[in-house]
């Protein structure tokens, strides 16, 4: 069997810094969510899943501790995943403003690019 593999990048440090203020805890398993990412070829939508009704956004869905985390993000040229924002999750839905907010550092990363 092949190896496979994603790459993950980063747009500016709005994901870093959503990072860095997370618990030890948070982090590890922030990490460890990344790794299969990066290694899964099918990734369970308990972990990644497409967010309909966006421009091509997903989020990445971490559990942990007590809370639930998201961090937003694309696909650019196929197998790299480009990680935005991340958030914590208080309510059922994915809060708008999180996904405009997203949706324009998406376009903030192709008007750099």
């Amino acid at each position: 069997m092949g190896e496979f593999k994603r790459e993950i990048g980063f747009y500016e440090n709005h994901f870093k810094d959503f990072y860095l203020k997370q618990s030890f805890v948070v982090r590890k398993k922030i990490d460890w969510t990344l790794l299969i990412l990066r290694n899964t070829r099918i990734v369970p939508e308990k972990f990644f899943k497409n967010l309909t009704n966006t421009d091509g956004l997903w989020e990445v869905r971490i559990s942990a501790g007590k809370g639930i985390f998201r961090i937003l993000c694309f696909f650019d040229k196929g197998n790299i995943i480009i990680l935005l924002s991340g958030f914590q999750k208080k309510t059922q839905k994915t809060p708008k403003k999180e996904i405009k907010r997203a949706e324009r550092l998406k376009k903030e990363y192709y008007d750099n690019k």
